[in-house]
């Protein structure tokens, strides 16, 4: 079996160069600083060959992640060594930008130190992410260009079988230490595993690119890769994943804990509050975004009944809500029907983006179903950036899976929030931006990245959408999917509120389908706090434009307020604050 990693020499050469650069004398502050960042990014790139794969850096495609146990404490000596490099460089020489990058960077390495008394690495699998989901998704986004690339795919496909047991082994450490997942979202883990077992080795997922291939590859080569992938997939992949299966069915899953609250586990409060800081970058409490998601629910169901009148329908909400999810005219009857549906909705969105951007990214993006093998335990959709470097376009993922529960009157809102003027642009814009560090590039701070994405749904009625009553409370049903987020992920794991308790709340104030509430009520319970970000940083968005448009009155200009927004890359929400406010005194003089 092929290695899962190469030899730990990266780490030893990133371990020298800190060490070099804490001690050097010789260069300016500014070139310490832009060779941390440089050393750094390599590291960061071979201790991730996903990560890797994913941003088109080159000649780490043929591995997977070291997730041995000794591999995970010699990042966290790595983590440690870069927060001491950081400080010793002094932040009062550099220049203004890269006093930001300083800041930003810093940021990182103190979260990830502190990140180190939580045991998050024994949580390496659930419904929503890990092997099962990650490592076909993985195989799917590599190079497939020339017989080289196909060799890559088979010695990363060799890989997959100790890949498994290294996530096992953390598994079963979990299990010895408490640390497990809730039980019951991961009631169709095993199942996932399941799907993408298979007789035939080509009806597998991580064999798609075998069946194809560009004319670069010659047919004895076509003849020869083929045989090859099948043997390896029957020899190495299925057994393993196999052994997966039946450890998640028999073993892992009925051993995991009957609570669903991060505060069930030890030192659970704290965690939950770094999750917070971590996804919203704010400093928040739990207690004061229960309180804010309670206001804006409130708020939003105003707006709901305001449209439930307009229609003329004049039982309650809550029968409102049964109509739009029962009644046959707000649904496709294919998922080919979805599909044109959400494309349509695409093509009509792009030439309105002139009207509010001045900058437009040049990467283009597709839309495409969920696969198969994951489509029951997701949610309706979700984004795959692109990656001008690699070659690869991004995606809008749209879930066909029952398509009573994916009523039309959701679709504006959705594409809007996932394609453009959401995730595509932002992420495809910060895939071109030049002059910034790589680790400021490919940021991803949650509260920046889905802010932006709910207030991308927003600017639907400014680009001519909404003008049907029906998909305007879709929008509104959006907006309160995010709002009730706040009061439901803080009810979960600060408050002890039940599954029941956060479903039960759920349905009484948004109009989604049940399948969906259930499974966006899943999502929360085994990534807290993630799902707050888009709420929060929303809301700070909108309270940085009114600001704008307040203080600049006839000089404001959207396009610039949303080029000052997306061209300097994501941020934490306290420093696009500043950012902002910066902007608008310059706009002023």
């Amino acid at each position: 079996m092929t290695p899962v990693c190469l030899s730990s020499d990266y780490i030893i050469d990133y371990r020298n160069k800190c060490n070099e650069l804490i001690i050097s004398k010789s260069l300016d502050e500014e070139k310490r600083l832009w060779q941390l960042f440089d050393a750094n990014w390599k590291y960061q790139m071979m201790s991730s060959p996903e990560s890797a794969t994913w941003r088109g850096y080159p000649g780490q495609n043929h591995r997977w992640s070291d997730l041995s146990l000794k591999a995970l404490e010699k990042g966290k000596e790595v983590d440690r060594l870069t927060l001491k490099t950081i400080l010793s460089i002094k932040r009062s020489k550099l220049s203004v930008d890269n006093q930001l990058n300083y800041d930003l960077f810093r940021r990182n390495a103190e979260m990830s130190v502190e990140k180190q008394q939580f045991p998050g690495e024994y949580l390496v699998i659930n419904q929503m992410e890990g092997l099962p989901r990650d490592v076909p998704s993985m195989i799917e986004m590599m190079p497939r260009s020339n017989l080289n690339d196909y060799k890559t795919i088979l010695s990363r496909l060799s890989g997959v079988s100790g890949l498994v047991d290294q996530t096992i082994v953390l598994l079963q450490e979990g299990l010895a230490r408490g640390i497990v997942p809730p039980k019951i979202p991961l009631r169709t883990l095993a199942d996932q595993v399941l799907g993408q077992i298979h007789e035939d080795a080509f009806a597998s997922p991580m064999l798609t690119h075998f069946k194809s291939f560009p004319e670069t590859v010659s047919s004895n080569d076509q003849a020869r890769l083929k045989k090859t992938a099948e043997n390896v997939y029957l020899s190495e992949v299925k057994p393993a994943w196999n052994r997966l299966h039946v450890y998640l069915r028999d073993e892992y899953v009925p051993k995991c804990r009957d609570s669903v609250g991060r505060s069930a586990l030890p030192n659970g409060l704290k965690w939950y509050d770094y999750m917070i800081r971590h996804y919203t970058t704010t400093s928040l409490t739990p207690d004061k975004i229960h309180e804010i998601g309670l206001i804006e629910v409130k708020r939003i169901r105003e707006e709901m009944e305001a449209i439930k009148e307009e229609v003329g329908f004049n039982e309650g909400l809550i029968d409102f809500f049964k109509f739009l999810r029962t009644d046959s005219r707000f649904y496709y009857e294919t998922a080919d029907e979805l599909l044109a549906g959400y494309r349509d909705i695409c093509k009509r969105a792009d030439p309105e983006l002139i009207k509010l951007f001045r900058k437009l990214p040049r990467q283009p993006y597709g839309v495409v179903p969920i696969p198969a093998y994951i489509e029951k335990s997701v949610t309706t959709a979700y984004y795959q950036p692109g990656s001008n470097e690699a070659g690869r376009a991004g995606f809008f993922f749209a879930n066909t899976y029952d398509l009573a529960s994916r009523p039309k009157w959701e679709m504006e809102a959705l594409a809007l929030h996932e394609a453009v003027p959401g995730h595509h642009l932002q992420l495809a814009i910060a895939d071109e931006i030049e002059g910034l560090p790589e680790f400021r590039k490919y940021g991803r701070y949650t509260g920046y990245v889905e802010g932006w994405g709910l207030y991308s749904e927003s600017l639907g009625e400014e680009m001519g959408f909404y003008t049907d009553p029906y998909s305007k409370f879709g929008q509104l049903t959006y907006e309160m999917w995010r709002a009730i987020r706040l009061v439901v992920d803080t009810g979960l794991h600060a408050k002890g509120w039940s599954r029941n308790q956060a479903i039960d709340f759920f349905k009484a104030n948004a109009g989604k389908a049940e399948h969906d509430i259930v499974v966006e009520v899943d999502r929360y319970i085994v990534w807290p706090g993630q799902a707050l970000a888009y709420k929060l940083g929303e809301l700070k968005i909108k309270q940085l434009r009114t600001r704008a448009s307040s203080k600049l009155k006839d000089e404001f200009d959207i396009r610039l307020f949303h080029d000052e927004i997306l061209w300097n890359g994501a941020l934490p929400l306290s420093i696009l604050e500043k950012r902002i406010e910066n902007w608008i005194n310059k706009q002023e003089k």
